[in-house]
């Protein structure tokens, strides 16, 4: 297996690469587009005091049909942009007479892609499933802030992340770039994701509408859900992103649903996403992800990417011919040309300025420290004595080096590093764990071993004190994992040292859910996912105490693939020998349904190796005092260890009979801290919606009447505190 480490960074400390980085970059603007002509500057729609709306329509009033159809199309991604391009993922020509600037574009889902082209740096933020397992709107707020700020500063207009796909597959190669599996906890963090990052008057964006929840197939794949299992699962996560962060594009994805390709399917963009939830911003297609002018233009699809096959010359022409009518065609130009006006883009355009490394940094940090979960701690075998400890064996995963990070268009370059290849071998951050831990105990001997060989690991192990073993499980765009069972020989290297050492730690860098034969041979094990520019600082400040961990799984951990709703992945049997034939069409049959995630585990009654919602502390919790009513929960939270820590207390809900649902579904939370002795009563208001079924034959969204049971507690499995609500007719 090869791998990327990015040697010559590695050595430097995270504040000489930065500098390294800051002289070096290239802040020059973006290639003008020419003086504007005297209309621009008379313009009305340059009046600030109209709505985005009526600047708008008065803008359009002076467009010709060619300038129209320029800004329903890219030109070209990176090298295919030509010299408008500001080196991002592709650019939507403006119309310089008029004073409508160039469209940036950049993918960005856990930072800023591409940078290292231009001499410029971006932040590796954790792991969107690690934002998840915080929990904690405002820190995804925080997030996205982040990310919008280091596109303006290097000059881009629109963001390409947003990333929410829920985990219906937990072995989906993307994972580690989505929030995790239940619709309410992923729509709500993704809602302050798209707030946090258009406040920086960058477009923002979600993705992929909808249920492209694998990579397999992912081009020609047909994903098989009735009404209102993709209204109760998938959409909703969206609708909650749409109507509470209010994003100003939304990008359809490549897959079919029910026979229509979703950038060209009228029931996802129009009935529902434009109707039914309001939206006034404009759909932009996946790269490529586009088959059709007349039909996609009639669906709703608003922009083309990367290219003009079909909404280029071709909409014009359909346009001419009155296959597309004009008012759609202005409905597309009118959703482009308000986003514009309405984030900002037209009146106060990034200027380009030295992006700041450290404040990144930090960031980074304090989320990779919430992110983090710990998954066991038998006989309190953490946090670390520092003072007590006089050798430690650090081993696996080239945690001498650097911390793990995912591939595709979700890469972040290193700092001091050159551009990364898109899908190439694993790129690891230069932030050492070895390096991090050496510092929490500069007394007591700390070895490294690679991992390669489970003896030699295992010697090591058994002549240290406490033996601290990383694993991982890179994924990427473009392919899913075939198996949850971690790759090569990483399982038995765990094994080895566990018998050599009672001691044994497991740090987990993963994208999602892994399988943990090993778990009942460890002393302590933590999930970091891919924890960021600073991850190993984050994981040092767990380990040895600094920071009390409170991170929550987002996602159900399974024991095998073998109980999962899907064995093995839809298709993964049709892939052909590498290099060799294409994949067949194929059928994506989603037959479990509304039973995702730790739905499917309660209704089948299987047991995960870790529940959704699950996460140790170093101190604990009591819950009592439950009131429940249909539109609000109280319950009291109380410290009852010797740390301060933070809890997220959980409300879960089944539904009456009548409604044929899974058994419970998350309906709230509230994240809260809580110092030794202390606590607190937290209310929770209750979205009717959430206890709700859609109903397909009236195409709305019903409350039924009935017993509804509540749960309250510290993960899907411990709930404490049940008692019953009645609905009357």
């Amino acid at each position: 297996m090869k791998h990327n480490l990015h040697l010559r960074s590695v050595g430097m400390t995270f504040a000489v690469a930065a500098a390294v980085i800051l002289v070096g970059l290239d802040a020059t603007p973006v290639p003008a587009q020419g003086p504007p002509q005297p209309e621009t500057l008379k313009g009305p729609w340059n009046d600030r005091s109209l709505s985005p709306d009526r600047r708008a329509d008065l803008l359009m009033e002076r467009m010709t049909l060619d300038e129209k159809i320029r800004l329903l199309h890219g030109t070209g991604g990176f090298a295919l942009s030509g010299p408008r391009s500001n080196g991002g993922a592709g650019v939507v020509e403006g119309i310089p007479r008029l004073g409508l600037p160039d469209l940036q574009l950049a993918d960005s889902a856990v930072g800023v892609r591409a940078a290292a082209e231009r001499g410029r740096y971006a932040t590796l933020l954790p792991s969107s499933i690690g934002e998840a397992a915080t929990w904690d709107l405002e820190l995804a707020h925080r997030y996205g802030d982040l990310i919008g700020r280091e596109l303006r500063d290097q000059q881009y207009d629109v963001s390409l992340g947003g990333g929410m796909d829920i985990t219906r597959e937990p072995r989906n190669g993307r994972n580690f770039e989505y929030l995790g599996e239940d619709p309410i906890l992923a729509g709500k963090m993704a809602a302050q994701f798209v707030r946090g990052l258009q406040s920086n008057q960058v477009i923002g964006d979600v993705k992929h509408y909808a249920f492209n929840d694998q990579e397999t197939g992912r081009n020609i794949g047909n994903v098989l859900l009735g009404k209102r299992a993709m209204r109760e699962t998938d959409l909703l996560a969206f609708e909650i992103a749409v109507t509470e962060g209010q994003p100003a594009m939304v990008m359809c994805s490549y897959n079919k649903v029910n026979g229509d390709w979703a950038c060209e399917n009228s029931y996802l963009l129009t009935d529902v996403l434009k109707k039914a939830w309001g939206f006034q911003g404009f759909v932009i297609s996946d790269w490529e992800a586009t088959h059709s002018t007349a039909k996609a233009a009639l669906a709703g699809l608003d922009n083309e990417e990367p290219g003009s096959r079909y909404l280029g010359d071709a909409l014009k022409k359909a346009v001419e011919a009155g296959e597309v009518p004009m008012a759609r065609l202005n409905d597309m130009v009118h959703r482009i040309v308000r986003t514009e006006f309405a984030m900002g883009v037209v009146d106060n355009p990034p200027l380009g300025r030295v992006v700041d490394p450290f404040t990144g940094a930090d960031t980074a940090q304090q989320i990779a420290e919430q992110a983090s979960v710990l998954l066991k701690n038998s006989g309190a075998q953490l946090p670390l004595n520092a003072a007590a400890l006089k050798s430690v064996a650090v081993i696996g995963s080239h945690s001498d080096t650097g911390v793990l990070s995912g591939g595709g268009s979700a890469q972040v370059d290193p700092p001091g590093a050159g551009p990364t290849p898109w899908a190439g071998p694993e790129v690891w951050f230069p932030s050492s764990p070895l390096k991090a831990i050496r510092a929490k105990v500069p007394k007591a001997r700390v070895v490294f071993d690679p991992g390669s060989n489970p003896a030699a690991a295992a010697s090591a192990a058994k002549a240290a004190d406490v033996a601290i073993v990383f694993v991982n499980q890179p994924t990427t765009e473009s392919r899913d994992l075939p198996t949850l069972t971690l790759p090569g020989n990483q399982d038995q290297l765990v094994s080895a040292v566990a018998a050599a050492n009672p001691h044994t730690i497991v740090v987990l860098e993963t994208g999602g859910p892994a399988a943990m034969p090993w778990i009942g041979q460890v002393s302590a094990a933590i999930e970091v996912w891919y924890p960021g520019i600073r991850g190993a600082q984050a994981l040092a400040n767990i380990l040895f105490g600094d920071v009390n961990p409170c991170g929550k799984l987002p996602v159900t951990f399974a024991k095998a693939d073998a109980d999962l709703p899907h064995p093995a992945i839809p298709g993964m049997n049709l892939l052909p020998p590498s290099g060799n034939g294409r994949m067949p069409d194929f059928d994506i049959d989603y037959t479990e349904g509304l039973k995702v995630g730790y739905k499917w585990f309660d209704a089948e009654g299987k047991e995960p190796l870790f529940p959704f919602g699950f996460g140790l502390s170093y101190t604990s919790f009591a819950y009592s005092n439950l009131k429940a009513a249909m539109d609000g929960v109280s319950v009291i939270v109380r410290n009852t260890g010797k740390r301060e820590g933070a809890e997220i207390v959980q409300v879960y809900v089944g539904l009456p009979p009548a409604a044929n649902e899974p058994p419970k579904r998350l309906v709230a939370w509230r994240k809260i801290r809580l110092a030794p002795g202390e606590q607190k009563t937290v209310a929770l208001t209750l979205e009717p919606k959430f206890l709700s079924i859609f109903n397909e034959q009236k195409d709305a969204w019903e409350l039924l009447p009935g017993q509804y049971k509540f749960f309250v507690g510290g993960s899907s499995r411990n709930t404490p505190l049940t008692t019953l609500v009645a609905k009357p007719q």
